[in-house]
């Protein structure tokens, strides 16, 4: 194009002034013409248009096809803004249910030690599930992983302890568990020494309903309170329970402890 105009503007010098004004006409149609055949190459979609409105000059024809070329990129753009937000929408997020919460909560703290609650949360209200979960809780299979999380989690750890290092009667149910030399050894969480301490304390409890700390879970299931546990130890459902819940009593293991 800018050879064109060039040697246009070069043919135009070597021309008598009379006839310039004629050859600048032409060369300015020549590039009319020009332009709008490289539209209409790239926007071919619009030629049929175009010549519906042959009737029109060149000048309305180019006109018309530009509104049509500026409405086409709005109605376009309308459309991918729309799919847009249908695909932002197009999966709902997960609500966990308690029992599905304290699973993902205690898978969430069982699998690294490093891993904290954010203080963010409000331990009142369910956490928001991508928190606590490795998966994209809007997928359409998300319910079926879920689930597939909430078995594993307590096949993992068939006795998960919530307790406090310093309090008498955690340090009691600990050794209770001691003695039957669990496999797999339980999971015992020290609430009160982590830095999310004021999160986790007041989501368990709720939870669980239990009013304080030690909070046993055996198969997922909270057991009751220290009054509760001594009971069961001392009628050998504490056993029975255990063994229910997939772990092997007398297995020999050493401990796991998980600050």
């Amino acid at each position: 194009m800018a050879l064109f105009l060039t040697l246009s503007n070069f043919v135009t010098a070597l021309q008598p002034r009379k006839t310039r004004h004629r050859s600048t006409f032409i060369a300015v149609a020549a590039l009319l013409v020009v332009s709008t055949y490289v539209f209409f190459a790239r926007h071919p979609s619009l030629s049929s248009y175009a010549l519906r409105r042959a009737d029109t000059p060149a000048v309305d024809q180019i006109a018309v096809a530009l509104e049509a070329m500026h409405n086409s990129r709005l109605s376009g753009g309308t459309r991918a803004s729309r799919k847009h937000k249908h695909l932002l929408n197009k999966g709902v997020q997960l609500a966990l249910d308690p029992a599905q919460e304290l699973a993902a909560v205690s898978s969430f703290l069982a699998s690294l030690p490093q891993n904290v609650i954010p203080l963010s949360v409000d331990p009142s209200v369910t956490i928001d599930p991508q928190l606590v979960l490795d998966f994209d809780t809007r997928n359409p299979r998300a319910q079926e992983e879920v689930q597939h999380m909430v078995d594993d989690v307590w096949s993992r750890n068939p006795i998960f302890l919530y307790s406090k290092l310093y309090s008498p009667s955690s340090r009691e149910i600990k050794t209770m568990l001691k003695k039957m030399n669990i496999r797999p050894a339980p999971t015992i969480i020290d609430v009160d020494i982590r830095d999310d301490a004021e999160v986790l304390m007041p989501m368990m409890s709720r939870l669980t309903s239990a009013l304080e700390f030690p909070i046993l879970l055996v198969g997922g299931k909270y057991v009751g309170s220290i009054e509760d546990i001594r009971a069961m130890d001392k009628s050998g459902e504490l056993r029975k329970a255990i063994s229910a819940s997939g772990a092997v009593i007398d297995g020999g293991k050493r401990k796991k402890h998980r600050k």
